[in-house]
């Protein structure tokens, strides 16, 4: 389960400091899916990398399954993260030089206790087929559309079978067809994989899709569903 509570983050500016999550509280549990919105600078990517361990807040605690992770090292916090969170942005983030099967394989290279899969090279194919994308396997970014690649930045988000998958914009760069797309696979793939699914958009659509909303506005999450 993921439990936020009293979540806040200021960054100091020439003025003071700027609040841009005050007394943030909400619970997941396995399977559950939301959408985070709210105007550009409100806060949802700040809020986005907290949860991810990629940003310390201010006050207030995450546990993901009773463990926090602003109480481990900075060895044991990257393992944490590359163990159990996925992690999809709007710009994909693929590696130019490296096929599709190569992009998936990258968080497997890490070397964990234990390790996520003794048959990476299979979960990876297998993901890959699961986004459609088996016929291109072997091909590079640079040869795939933008929809297709963000199916296979999906698809490296899951790879090491992640208790959490966060979402920054995934359809932001996409046009409709292939947001709508993207879309569906991802919700898709966290169904199956029983994940956590923390999305944040400005995309009606893809917020609508899922059964929990929250919007930040002034600092304040507010569960709008």
């Amino acid at each position: 389960m993921l439990k936020v509570a009293n979540l806040s983050k200021e960054y100091p500016g020439p003025r003071g400091a700027l609040h841009v999550l005050t007394d943030v509280s909400f619970e997941l549990k396995p399977g559950d899916a939301a959408a985070v919105t709210g105007p550009s600078g409100s806060g949802k990517s700040s809020l986005l990398y907290i949860l991810g361990g990629l940003e310390r807040p201010s006050a207030g605690t995450v546990t993901l399954d009773g463990d926090n992770p602003f109480q481990l090292n900075a060895a044991a916090l990257a393992a944490f993260r590359n163990q159990r969170i996925g992690f999809v942005f709007q710009d994909h983030c693929l590696l130019p030089q490296c096929t599709v099967l190569e992009n998936v394989l990258v968080p497997t290279l890490v070397p964990s206790k234990p390790a996520a899969s003794s048959q990476p090279e299979a979960d990876a194919r297998n993901l890959i087929a699961r986004v459609g994308l088996a016929d291109r396997i072997d091909h590079r970014p640079a040869e795939l559309s933008g929809g297709e690649r963000q199916r296979v930045a999906i698809a490296r988000a899951l790879i090491n079978k992640p208790r959490l998958l966060l979402c920054d914009e995934p359809t932001g760069n996409l046009d409709h067809a292939a947001a709508e797309n993207v879309a569906s696979v991802l919700l898709d793939m966290h169904r199956t994989a029983e994940t956590m699914l923390v999305v944040v958009t400005h995309s009606a659509e893809l917020a609508q899709k899922c059964p929990a909303r929250f919007d930040l506005h002034d600092a304040k999450l507010i569960r709008a569903r």
